[in-house]
């Protein structure tokens, strides 16, 4: 036989579509043809597939063998598709049964020795094959990370002669499957070092309890970023569903699989240099950005105002609505980017205007003002929590050395029992709430509306901080278990647009 076929997948954002491998020898002077718009690093497997063969002891036709990627027009790129060639060029020179390949999707990057060595990527891959009921030979070193995926037969393999020996039955392998995690073992800073700061730590728990938006501003040194450093700490753990969409984008990125702690919530810390691209993702071959690598937890944003303005423009539209569609002319690429934003930022350029401890050094009320413009309107209008955050007193520093405060595991379980009444309501946390869903459960008290009025009309709220203070308000109700929002939840609320007051 001269043909074969076997299974493989491409990489096309956080989704992975089949990719027929069709191999076919030919009579004619020795070449080697890769088709099916393949880039460079497919193109180069030609030579780390004969590499392999041979000093893997097999024997690699001398004949014309033309490997056909299909469809043809979707672009291939990486070395996945190693393994699946190898096997397909065995198959057609008759040095592995025809039907050997049947029902398995081969995934690998060969060493010129015939070892395999794990692709980024594979965990959309076991999904696909899940979905496609089919069996998965993968790289040894992507078991532990595939292994996360229920109903899928794994086979993990170090070499080149240990797939030849299970397809041809001499030595078959034992098929792995998902094995159960344990609870996330990362050891996360905790509140309980925060001295001071109950207004802050107020903060941080409605931001944690709603998953809203949050902004502290205040001069160097206030805790601002020990803050917000403690905020994964008082977030429930992901379930299954929403721990594989994270494992997923971090997989199709490249970064390291830890199985310790694969439920618990990222935090992503980019630096203000960070460019668009680098925040929402892009690139010829469209990668995800910080936004998506944050999904389900937490983008926190140090010094707000030394990020690009137009950099931070781009956030508005993942805030919003949750993913991020990167089109380039050959492709789109959708990411998920589901995040909760924490900011900090000082007051001004030297960070100590209206600080009574310390003098500002030389930005007078213009040039504060000038430098938290920097943050554009529409940007601001969509963080739910503006605080400012004082220096923290000496007296209350020493206190703290000796006493400390509450920990993240008490705010944590409050947090939790808050989370649980917004699933029960309305299946999402209360910063997602919809315009219909904000009618249905943000009805205020009697007295509540000519508050919302006078605060509109002395703030000049816009309809979207408007609704975000109703988000807000709502999760105030439920850490109270209150079924109806109050006209103290309302209040404080309110209380929480300083941006807006300052404007």
């Amino acid at each position: 036989m001269s043909f074969a076929s076997t299974l493989c997948r491409a990489a096309l954002g956080v989704s992975a579509p089949a990719v027929l491998v069709e191999t076919h020898l030919a009579n004619g002077l020795p070449a080697f043809n890769i088709v099916g718009l393949p880039e460079k690093a497919v193109q180069e497997s030609r030579e780390r597939v004969r590499s392999a063969l041979l000093n893997s002891g097999f024997e690699f036709p001398a004949r014309r063998i033309t490997v056909n990627l299909a469809p043809a027009d979707l672009p291939k790129q990486g070395s996945r598709f190693d393994l699946a060639i190898a096997v397909g060029v065995l198959i057609a020179s008759g040095q592995l049964p025809r039907d050997a390949a049947q029902g398995y999707e081969l995934v690998g990057e060969l060493s010129l020795a015939g070892k395999v060595r794990a692709v980024s990527g594979i965990l959309p891959f076991a999904l696909a094959s899940r979905t496609q009921g089919t069996r998965l030979m993968l790289p040894a070193g992507n078991l532990a990370e595939a292994s996360l995926v229920r109903d899928v037969p794994l086979y993990a393999v170090d070499h080149l002669l240990a797939v030849s020996g299970h397809l041809n039955g001499q030595r078959p392998l034992a098929a792995t499957t998902a094995t159960p995690r344990g609870a996330p073992q990362r050891v996360l800073p905790d509140l309980a070092d925060v001295s001071g700061q109950a207004q802050a730590r107020r903060a941080l728990e409605i931001a944690a309890a709603g998953r809203h938006n949050l902004l502290m501003m205040g001069p160097p040194g206030s805790g601002k970023s020990m803050l917000a450093h403690r905020l994964p700490g008082i977030l429930p753990s992901m379930n299954e569903d929403e721990a594989l969409q994270t494992a997923a984008i971090r997989s199709v990125a490249g970064l390291p699989f830890d199985d310790a702690d694969w439920q618990q919530r990222p935090f992503r810390a980019p630096h203000h240099t960070a460019s668009g691209v680098a925040l929402v993702g892009g690139g010829s071959a469209p990668r995800p950005g910080e936004v998506s690598l944050a999904h389900n937890g937490v983008l926190f944003l140090d010094e707000l105002p030394e990020f690009d303005p137009r950099v931070l423009d781009v956030l508005r539209e993942p805030m919003e609505s949750g993913r991020i569609l990167i089109s380039r002319a050959a492709r789109q690429a959708e990411f998920r980017a589901d995040f909760q934003m924490v900011a900090a930022m000082n007051p001004c350029k030297c960070g100590f205007a209206n600080e009574p401890l310390r003098r500002c050094a030389s930005c007078g009320a213009e040039q504060a003002a000038r430098y938290q413009r920097r943050v554009s309107g529409p940007l601001r209008d969509r963080i739910d929590l503006q605080i400012e955050v004082a220096s923290v007193p000496r007296e209350e520093l020493l206190k703290g050395l000796q006493s400390k405060g509450e920990d993240s595991a008490a705010v944590r379980a409050r947090v939790a029992v808050a989370w649980q009444r917004q699933l029960a309501r309305q299946g999402r946390p209360n910063a997602r709430l919809e315009q219909g869903e904000l009618n249905r459960h943000c009805t205020l008290p009697a007295q509540g509306h000519g508050l919302l009025t006078g605060a509109i009309e002395k703030l000049g709220l816009s309809a979207r901080a408007l609704h975000r203070i109703l988000r807000v308000a709502r999760t105030l109700a439920d850490l109270d278990a209150s079924a109806a929002i109050g006209l103290s939840h309302l209040t404080e609320a309110i209380g929480y647009r300083r941006l807006d007051r300052r404007g």
